[in-house]
Protein backbone atom coordinates (compact mmCIF):
# COMPACT_ATOMS: atom_id res chain seq x y z
CA UNK A 1 0.00 0.00 0.00
CA UNK A 2 2.92 2.37 1.14
CA UNK A 3 4.45 1.49 -2.13
CA UNK A 4 1.85 2.17 -4.20
CA UNK A 5 0.67 5.92 -2.71
CA UNK A 6 4.54 6.80 -2.66
CA UNK A 7 4.75 5.68 -6.71
CA UNK A 8 1.59 7.52 -7.54
CA UNK A 9 2.76 11.02 -5.90
CA UNK A 10 6.49 10.71 -7.80
CA UNK A 11 4.70 9.89 -10.68
CA UNK A 12 2.03 12.84 -10.09
CA UNK A 13 4.82 15.06 -9.02
CA UNK A 14 7.42 14.63 -11.88
CA UNK A 15 4.23 15.13 -14.33
CA UNK A 16 3.47 18.36 -13.14
CA UNK A 17 7.19 19.58 -13.71
CA UNK A 18 6.99 18.47 -17.32
CA UNK A 19 3.88 20.77 -17.66
CA UNK A 20 6.20 23.52 -16.31
CA UNK A 21 8.39 22.91 -19.52
CA UNK A 22 5.50 22.86 -22.02
CA UNK A 23 4.29 26.53 -20.57
CA UNK A 24 7.44 27.65 -21.18
CA UNK A 25 7.29 26.51 -24.62
CA UNK A 26 3.53 27.49 -25.45
CA UNK A 27 3.14 23.64 -26.23
CA UNK A 28 0.01 23.37 -23.77
CA UNK A 29 -2.18 26.10 -21.44
CA UNK A 30 -0.83 25.45 -18.22
CA UNK A 31 -3.11 27.63 -15.48
CA UNK A 32 -1.70 26.18 -12.38
CA UNK A 33 1.25 28.73 -12.91
CA UNK A 34 -0.20 32.11 -13.62
CA UNK A 35 3.47 33.56 -13.72
CA UNK A 36 4.98 33.52 -16.89
CA UNK A 37 7.66 30.89 -16.99
CA UNK A 38 10.96 31.88 -19.50
CA UNK A 39 12.33 29.02 -21.79
CA UNK A 40 15.27 28.68 -19.11
CA UNK A 41 13.22 28.04 -16.11
CA UNK A 42 11.40 25.61 -18.76
CA UNK A 43 14.49 23.66 -19.13
CA UNK A 44 14.65 23.52 -15.36
CA UNK A 45 11.32 22.49 -15.07
CA UNK A 46 12.11 19.70 -17.80
CA UNK A 47 15.07 18.28 -16.09
CA UNK A 48 13.28 18.07 -13.08
CA UNK A 49 11.03 15.92 -14.84
CA UNK A 50 13.34 13.80 -15.71
CA UNK A 51 14.63 13.57 -12.21
CA UNK A 52 11.75 12.21 -11.12
CA UNK A 53 11.10 9.48 -14.12
CA UNK A 54 14.49 8.10 -13.30
CA UNK A 55 13.35 8.14 -9.34
CA UNK A 56 9.99 6.37 -10.19
CA UNK A 57 11.27 3.69 -12.57
CA UNK A 58 14.24 2.86 -10.28
CA UNK A 59 11.66 2.71 -7.19
CA UNK A 60 9.77 0.12 -9.55
CA UNK A 61 12.42 -1.68 -9.82
CA UNK A 62 13.62 -1.68 -5.90
CA UNK A 63 17.05 -0.32 -7.27
CA UNK A 64 19.13 0.11 -3.85
CA UNK A 65 20.15 3.58 -5.17
CA UNK A 66 16.67 4.78 -6.03
CA UNK A 67 17.17 7.59 -3.60
CA UNK A 68 20.24 9.12 -4.75
CA UNK A 69 18.35 11.11 -7.83
CA UNK A 70 15.13 11.35 -5.97
CA UNK A 71 17.12 13.74 -3.13
CA UNK A 72 18.30 15.37 -6.20
CA UNK A 73 14.84 15.83 -8.30
CA UNK A 74 13.34 17.56 -4.59
CA UNK A 75 15.97 19.89 -4.74
CA UNK A 76 15.93 21.29 -8.15
CA UNK A 77 11.96 21.00 -7.66
CA UNK A 78 12.42 23.30 -4.03
CA UNK A 79 14.29 25.56 -6.32
CA UNK A 80 11.60 25.90 -8.80
CA UNK A 81 9.05 25.54 -5.97
CA UNK A 82 10.63 29.05 -4.77
CA UNK A 83 11.03 30.58 -7.71
CA UNK A 84 7.25 30.51 -8.24
CA UNK A 85 6.28 30.19 -4.61
CA UNK A 86 3.03 32.31 -5.04
CA UNK A 87 1.45 29.18 -7.40
CA UNK A 88 3.89 26.41 -6.53
CA UNK A 89 4.10 26.30 -2.63
CA UNK A 90 1.93 23.64 -1.89
CA UNK A 91 4.28 21.61 -3.90
CA UNK A 92 6.85 21.54 -0.93
CA UNK A 93 4.51 18.92 0.86
CA UNK A 94 5.37 16.54 -1.78
CA UNK A 95 8.71 17.23 -2.00
CA UNK A 96 9.04 16.49 1.60
CA UNK A 97 7.30 13.41 1.91
CA UNK A 98 9.40 12.17 -1.42
CA UNK A 99 12.13 13.61 0.96
CA UNK A 100 11.31 11.96 3.65
CA UNK A 101 11.26 8.19 2.10
CA UNK A 102 14.13 9.25 0.83
CA UNK A 103 16.30 9.22 3.40
CA UNK A 104 14.46 6.35 5.01
CA UNK A 105 15.57 4.46 1.76
CA UNK A 106 19.64 5.99 2.12
CA UNK A 107 18.76 4.60 6.06
CA UNK A 108 18.85 1.40 4.91
CA UNK A 109 21.33 1.36 1.99
CA UNK A 110 23.65 2.35 4.89
CA UNK A 111 22.46 -0.10 7.16
CA UNK A 112 22.53 -2.94 5.50
CA UNK A 113 26.09 -1.91 3.70
CA UNK A 114 27.57 -1.46 7.03
CA UNK A 115 26.66 -5.22 8.17
CA UNK A 116 28.13 -6.41 4.93
CA UNK A 117 31.65 -4.34 5.38
CA UNK A 118 31.42 -6.31 8.83
CA UNK A 119 30.86 -9.59 7.25
CA UNK A 120 33.69 -9.05 4.55
CA UNK A 121 35.83 -8.70 7.71
CA UNK A 122 34.81 -11.30 9.44
CA UNK A 123 35.61 -13.35 6.51
CA UNK A 124 38.84 -11.93 6.05
CA UNK A 125 39.59 -12.89 10.18
CA UNK A 126 38.50 -16.48 9.62
CA UNK A 127 41.16 -17.33 7.53
CA UNK A 128 41.56 -21.19 8.98
CA UNK A 129 41.11 -23.55 5.37
CA UNK A 130 41.02 -26.78 7.73
CA UNK A 131 39.57 -29.73 5.37
CA UNK A 132 39.76 -32.16 8.82
CA UNK A 133 37.11 -34.61 8.70
CA UNK A 134 35.85 -35.05 11.93
CA UNK A 135 36.04 -38.66 13.03
CA UNK A 136 34.84 -41.11 16.00
CA UNK A 137 38.23 -40.52 17.50
CA UNK A 138 38.05 -37.05 17.77
CA UNK A 139 34.70 -36.83 20.04
CA UNK A 140 36.07 -39.78 22.55
CA UNK A 141 37.24 -36.77 24.93
CA UNK A 142 33.24 -35.58 25.18
CA UNK A 143 30.77 -36.74 27.74
CA UNK A 144 28.42 -39.70 25.81
CA UNK A 145 25.42 -37.78 25.13
CA UNK A 146 27.14 -35.01 22.67
CA UNK A 147 29.10 -37.71 21.43
CA UNK A 148 25.68 -39.69 20.22
CA UNK A 149 24.68 -36.36 18.70
CA UNK A 150 27.46 -35.90 16.98
CA UNK A 151 26.65 -39.16 15.60
CA UNK A 152 23.47 -38.86 14.93
CA UNK A 153 23.37 -35.57 13.67
CA UNK A 154 25.73 -37.32 10.53
CA UNK A 155 28.78 -34.62 11.59
CA UNK A 156 30.85 -37.39 11.90
CA UNK A 157 32.31 -38.71 8.46
CA UNK A 158 31.79 -34.89 7.26
CA UNK A 159 34.66 -31.93 7.31
CA UNK A 160 34.44 -29.63 9.80
CA UNK A 161 32.23 -26.65 9.38
CA UNK A 162 34.64 -23.06 9.09
CA UNK A 163 31.67 -21.03 8.43
CA UNK A 164 28.11 -20.72 7.70
CA UNK A 165 25.39 -18.89 5.91
CA UNK A 166 21.78 -18.87 7.11
CA UNK A 167 18.62 -17.67 6.00
CA UNK A 168 15.76 -17.64 8.46
CA UNK A 169 11.91 -16.35 8.10
CA UNK A 170 10.46 -15.54 12.04
CA UNK A 171 8.02 -14.26 14.09
CA UNK A 172 8.47 -12.13 16.99
CA UNK A 173 7.59 -9.90 19.68
CA UNK A 174 8.88 -7.23 20.84
CA UNK A 175 7.35 -6.83 24.28
CA UNK A 176 5.95 -9.33 27.09
CA UNK A 177 2.10 -7.60 26.57
CA UNK A 178 2.17 -7.78 22.76
CA UNK A 179 -0.40 -9.92 21.35
CA UNK A 180 0.12 -10.08 17.52
CA UNK A 181 3.19 -11.77 16.14
CA UNK A 182 5.67 -9.48 13.57
CA UNK A 183 6.51 -11.32 10.76
CA UNK A 184 10.82 -11.37 9.55
CA UNK A 185 13.22 -12.32 7.77
CA UNK A 186 17.08 -12.63 8.57
CA UNK A 187 20.18 -13.58 7.69
CA UNK A 188 23.29 -14.70 9.57
CA UNK A 189 26.94 -15.29 9.34
CA UNK A 190 28.89 -17.43 11.76
CA UNK A 191 32.49 -18.11 11.68
CA UNK A 192 34.41 -20.60 13.86
CA UNK A 193 37.99 -19.90 13.65
CA UNK A 194 37.63 -17.22 15.44
CA UNK A 195 34.22 -17.67 17.09
CA UNK A 196 32.29 -14.77 15.37
CA UNK A 197 28.30 -14.17 14.20
CA UNK A 198 26.94 -11.41 12.68
CA UNK A 199 22.31 -11.65 12.36
CA UNK A 200 20.57 -9.37 10.23
CA UNK A 201 16.74 -8.98 10.82
CA UNK A 202 14.34 -7.12 9.17
CA UNK A 203 10.49 -6.64 10.79
CA UNK A 204 7.51 -5.41 9.20
CA UNK A 205 5.06 -3.94 11.47
CA UNK A 206 1.36 -2.98 10.51
CA UNK A 207 2.42 -3.14 6.70
CA UNK A 208 4.58 0.50 7.34
CA UNK A 209 6.57 0.42 10.08
CA UNK A 210 9.96 -0.97 9.28
CA UNK A 211 12.39 -2.16 11.72
CA UNK A 212 16.20 -3.53 11.19
CA UNK A 213 17.93 -5.35 14.12
CA UNK A 214 21.37 -6.45 14.14
CA UNK A 215 23.10 -8.43 16.83
CA UNK A 216 27.01 -9.46 16.48
CA UNK A 217 29.66 -11.41 18.55
CA UNK A 218 33.55 -10.79 17.23
CA UNK A 219 36.25 -10.72 18.99
CA UNK A 220 34.94 -11.41 22.64
CA UNK A 221 32.59 -8.86 22.17
CA UNK A 222 28.64 -8.58 21.38
CA UNK A 223 27.02 -5.54 20.17
CA UNK A 224 23.03 -5.91 20.06
CA UNK A 225 21.39 -2.54 18.02
CA UNK A 226 17.34 -1.92 16.61
CA UNK A 227 16.85 0.85 14.24
CA UNK A 228 13.05 2.39 13.23
CA UNK A 229 13.20 2.63 9.42
CA UNK A 230 17.17 2.18 10.11
CA UNK A 231 17.11 5.61 10.95
CA UNK A 232 15.65 5.62 14.67
CA UNK A 233 17.96 4.05 17.47
CA UNK A 234 15.42 1.80 19.58
CA UNK A 235 18.10 -0.48 20.80
CA UNK A 236 21.75 0.34 21.05
CA UNK A 237 23.70 -2.23 23.68
CA UNK A 238 27.44 -2.73 23.63
CA UNK A 239 30.59 -2.15 25.87
CA UNK A 240 29.25 -4.25 28.89
CA UNK A 241 30.38 -7.62 30.27
CA UNK A 242 26.83 -8.38 29.98
CA UNK A 243 26.15 -7.94 26.64
CA UNK A 244 29.40 -9.78 25.33
CA UNK A 245 28.48 -12.72 27.42
CA UNK A 246 24.72 -13.04 26.18
CA UNK A 247 25.65 -12.87 22.59
CA UNK A 248 28.32 -15.28 23.31
CA UNK A 249 25.73 -17.64 24.93
CA UNK A 250 23.92 -17.14 21.80
CA UNK A 251 26.64 -18.33 19.73
CA UNK A 252 27.09 -21.26 21.93
CA UNK A 253 23.52 -22.27 21.52
CA UNK A 254 23.63 -21.77 18.07
CA UNK A 255 26.47 -23.81 17.42
CA UNK A 256 23.40 -26.76 16.97
CA UNK A 257 22.91 -25.55 13.54
CA UNK A 258 26.71 -26.85 12.63
CA UNK A 259 27.49 -29.39 15.31
CA UNK A 260 31.35 -29.43 14.72
CA UNK A 261 31.73 -26.86 16.21
CA UNK A 262 31.29 -28.77 19.49
CA UNK A 263 34.96 -29.43 19.41
CA UNK A 264 36.64 -26.33 19.29
CA UNK A 265 39.21 -25.37 22.09
CA UNK A 266 36.97 -22.56 23.47
CA UNK A 267 34.05 -24.58 24.34
CA UNK A 268 34.32 -26.92 27.50
CA UNK A 269 31.97 -29.88 28.06
CA UNK A 270 30.60 -31.34 31.58
CA UNK A 271 28.37 -34.46 31.61
CA UNK A 272 24.76 -33.39 33.51
CA UNK A 273 22.96 -36.35 33.29
CA UNK A 274 22.63 -39.42 30.72
CA UNK A 275 20.60 -36.81 28.23
CA UNK A 276 22.31 -33.61 29.23
CA UNK A 277 25.41 -31.71 29.05
CA UNK A 278 27.05 -28.49 30.22
CA UNK A 279 28.95 -26.05 27.69
CA UNK A 280 31.53 -23.64 29.15
CA UNK A 281 32.41 -21.08 26.40
CA UNK A 282 35.60 -18.73 26.85
CA UNK A 283 37.03 -16.09 24.09
CA UNK A 284 38.95 -13.55 24.66
CA UNK A 285 37.82 -12.91 28.07
CA UNK A 286 34.17 -13.40 27.82
CA UNK A 287 32.72 -16.42 29.52
CA UNK A 288 28.92 -17.85 29.32
CA UNK A 289 27.50 -21.64 29.62
CA UNK A 290 24.79 -23.65 29.27
CA UNK A 291 22.86 -27.02 29.30
CA UNK A 292 21.96 -29.01 25.92
CA UNK A 293 19.42 -31.36 26.23
CA UNK A 294 18.71 -34.50 24.20
CA UNK A 295 16.39 -37.18 23.45
CA UNK A 296 17.87 -41.31 24.16
CA UNK A 297 18.46 -41.32 20.41
CA UNK A 298 20.83 -38.17 20.58
CA UNK A 299 18.72 -35.73 18.72
CA UNK A 300 18.72 -31.82 20.10
CA UNK A 301 16.09 -30.90 22.08
CA UNK A 302 16.44 -27.58 23.99
CA UNK A 303 18.87 -25.61 25.47
CA UNK A 304 18.91 -23.32 28.69
CA UNK A 305 21.24 -20.80 30.31
CA UNK A 306 21.10 -17.95 32.98
CA UNK A 307 21.39 -14.85 30.23
CA UNK A 308 21.30 -11.42 30.50
CA UNK A 309 17.63 -9.78 28.84
CA UNK A 310 18.24 -6.29 29.26
CA UNK A 311 17.48 -6.01 32.47
CA UNK A 312 18.24 -8.84 34.49
CA UNK A 313 19.64 -12.38 34.22
CA UNK A 314 16.74 -14.99 33.58
CA UNK A 315 16.09 -18.08 32.54
CA UNK A 316 16.64 -18.19 28.79
CA UNK A 317 15.45 -21.89 26.51
CA UNK A 318 15.86 -22.26 22.57
CA UNK A 319 14.20 -25.39 22.01
CA UNK A 320 13.57 -27.72 18.91
CA UNK A 321 10.63 -28.00 17.23
CA UNK A 322 11.06 -29.77 14.05
CA UNK A 323 14.78 -30.89 12.44
CA UNK A 324 15.40 -32.23 9.31
CA UNK A 325 18.51 -32.94 7.38
CA UNK A 326 20.42 -30.03 5.36
CA UNK A 327 23.41 -31.00 3.40
CA UNK A 328 23.46 -33.75 4.70
CA UNK A 329 23.71 -32.98 8.53
CA UNK A 330 20.46 -33.33 11.11
CA UNK A 331 19.96 -29.85 12.65
CA UNK A 332 16.75 -28.20 14.47
CA UNK A 333 15.34 -26.14 11.50
CA UNK A 334 12.23 -24.41 13.27
CA UNK A 335 13.00 -23.43 16.90
CA UNK A 336 11.22 -21.55 19.45
CA UNK A 337 12.81 -18.82 22.14
CA UNK A 338 11.91 -18.12 25.56
CA UNK A 339 12.07 -16.12 28.18
CA UNK A 340 11.18 -17.19 32.04
CA UNK A 341 9.49 -14.24 33.14
CA UNK A 342 8.57 -14.04 36.81
CA UNK A 343 4.68 -13.94 35.60
CA UNK A 344 4.99 -16.58 33.41
CA UNK A 345 7.05 -17.83 30.48
CA UNK A 346 7.35 -14.87 27.23
CA UNK A 347 7.56 -17.18 23.72
CA UNK A 348 9.31 -14.37 21.84
CA UNK A 349 10.82 -15.89 18.78
CA UNK A 350 9.50 -18.65 16.39
CA UNK A 351 12.22 -19.03 13.66
CA UNK A 352 12.25 -21.05 10.10
CA UNK A 353 15.73 -22.21 8.86
CA UNK A 354 14.62 -21.71 5.29
CA UNK A 355 18.40 -21.84 3.70
CA UNK A 356 21.96 -22.92 5.16
CA UNK A 357 25.46 -22.99 3.80
CA UNK A 358 28.74 -24.17 5.10
CA UNK A 359 31.99 -23.75 4.07
CA UNK A 360 31.52 -21.09 1.82
CA UNK A 361 34.44 -19.26 0.13
CA UNK A 362 32.80 -15.86 -0.40
CA UNK A 363 29.55 -15.83 2.25
CA UNK A 364 26.64 -13.79 0.74
CA UNK A 365 26.25 -10.15 1.59
CA UNK A 366 22.83 -8.69 2.74
CA UNK A 367 21.37 -7.16 -0.37
CA UNK A 368 21.77 -3.25 -0.18
CA UNK A 369 18.26 -2.55 -1.13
Amino acid sequence: MVRILLTTLIAVHGVIHLFGFLKAFHLVKFDAIAQPVSKSFGIIWLAAFFLFAVTLVLFLFQHRLWWAPGVIAVAVSQFLIFAFWQDAKFGTILNVIILAAAIIAYSSYSFKKGVSEEIVQMATLSGNTDKTIVSKEMITNLPPTVQNWLVQSGAVGKERVQNVYLEQEAEMQLKPEQKNWTPAKARQYFTVQPPAFNWWVDLKMNGFIDVIGRDKFENGKGEMVIKLFSLIPIADARNSEKIDQATLQRYLAEIVWFPSAALSPYISWEKVDDTSAKATMEYNGTKGSGVFHFDEAGNFKKFVAMRFNGEKTIEWTVIATKSEKRNGVKIPTECEAIWGMENGDWTWLKLRVTHIQYNNQKMPLVKHE
